[in-house]
């Protein structure tokens, strides 16, 4: 991770088809594509690799978590239970829906505490979204029986997890509906892309009706089709997806290469007594795009983080102060800084985070050090790596 590190002929060739025939939009102008439908064909390969019988191509991980909501029905008012340790676009696509999103605390999996998620249902519970963050899972059984038990939709955020899976599964293909990210920096890129998985019928034409300004697709004539709802652009273009559709034949390629390099490191820290890693529920199987760690406390994982700073190791996080991906610095969505009016609504469903605290996630993210790994390292570079991250902690401990 991320696929543009090798990008090659591969790529290449899926683009200049598109730009051969000269068709960027995904639908329509059939006289002109020779053939080429590169959005309908990254679909079908999608389809086979996440086992899901629909997929509904879109312009970004974040539009696929707002169409997912909206296909099944999740709107204004309705709660929707989060992660405090997942990327902005998590809040911001439910509240893009007038829906209102409910964080509650992580456990050390890095993903949702169970018992967190169900102390936060209420009569206006619509959903609960896991996110599969840095390539892993959460205890995925434990929040299966709770959405059963209280008839709540399970959304699942794989935008960080392509290639992982839970016994035997895809993550992305476990919940009601999973939603995938292909953009710049992901393990499978498009440049800016997403996807929309599910096995439910309805909420796939939803999707695809929804995600392009409510056109039904039925039928030869764009301009004749009916609207049977509502919907916006959320749409992807021909040339985003010719890259996809060369980067999704090259997952396997992918996925060895992250294991090998994951492995590795792992290797080299798992002989720190100190170091501990995030729990993968049994029968789940991480992607490798990130390796995460525990240091014994906070002071610790900064210290460390300032070692591999001074040694030259890039590419590594603790997402404690980091104002994209957890909660203690995300002012403008505490504040509600919005360029436009927010339902008294939203308002009021959002005034616990004016008191709410999340102790057992700081406990987490506090110690937690996230390393991404590179696809285009030698494994000459790895080892060295390895070398130069278990030193770094051992010189502080």
């Amino acid at each position: 991770m991320p696929g543009f590190e090798l990008f090659g002929d591969q790529e290449r060739k899926e683009v200049n088809d598109v730009l051969d025939n000269g068709v960027l939009m995904r639908y329509g102008f059939d006289p002109m594509r020779k053939g080429h439908w590169k959005a309908k064909s990254l679909e079908q390969e999608l389809q086979n690799t996440l086992q899901t019988k629909y997929v509904q191509l879109v312009s970004s991980g974040t539009a696929a978590v707002s169409v997912a909501l909206a296909s099944a029905g999740v709107g204004a008012g309705d709660e929707v239970i989060m992660p405090t340790f997942t990327f902005v676009a998590s809040f911001e696509a439910i509240m893009m829906l007038g829906a209102i999103p409910v964080l509650v605390d992580i456990d050390d999996t890095l993903g949702l505490d169970p018992k967190a998620v169900a102390e936060a249902i209420t009569p206006k519970t619509k959903a609960v979204m896991v996110v599969q963050m840095c390539g892993s899972m959460g205890h995925m059984d434990a929040l299966k029986a709770i959405c059963t038990q209280h008839n709540l939709l399970l959304i699942e955020d794989a935008c960080q997890a392509i290639g992982g899976t839970y016994q035997g599964k895809p993550l992305g293909s476990i919940g009601d509906l999973g939603c995938f990210s292909f953009d710049f920096v992901k393990t499978i890129t498009c440049g800016e892309g997403g996807a929309v998985v599910t096995d439910n019928e309805n909420w796939y034409l939803n999707a695809d009706h929804y995600s392009d300004h409510g056109h039904d697709h039925i039928g030869n004539d764009r301009g004749a089709e009916s609207h049977p709802f509502l919907g916006y652009n959320f749409r992807i273009s021909e040339l985003h997806a010719a890259v996809g559709l060369a980067q999704v034949k090259r997952l396997p390629e992918f996925l060895d290469i992250q294991r090998k390099h994951f492995n590795i490191i792992r290797e080299a820290l798992s002989e720190i007594p100190e170091v501990t890693f995030r729990t993968v529920p049994e029968g789940g199987v991480e992607s490798c795009a990130f390796l995460n760690f525990f240091l014994p406390d906070v002071s610790t994982a900064e210290k460390v983080m300032i070692a591999f700073k001074d040694h030259g190791i890039d590419a590594c996080w603790n997402y404690y102060k980091n104002n994209w991906h957890y909660i203690r610095k995300w002012e403008h969505f505490k504040e509600l800084k919005s360029l436009y009016p927010i339902s008294e609504e939203v308002k009021k469903g959002l005034e616990y985070l004016q008191t709410k605290t999340f102790e057992q996630s700081d406990h987490y993210i506090g110690r937690n050090i996230s390393c991404l790994i590179k696809l285009s390292w030698t494994e000459e570079e790895v080892r060295r790596r390895a070398d130069k991250m278990a030193s770094s902690i051992k010189s502080l401990l």
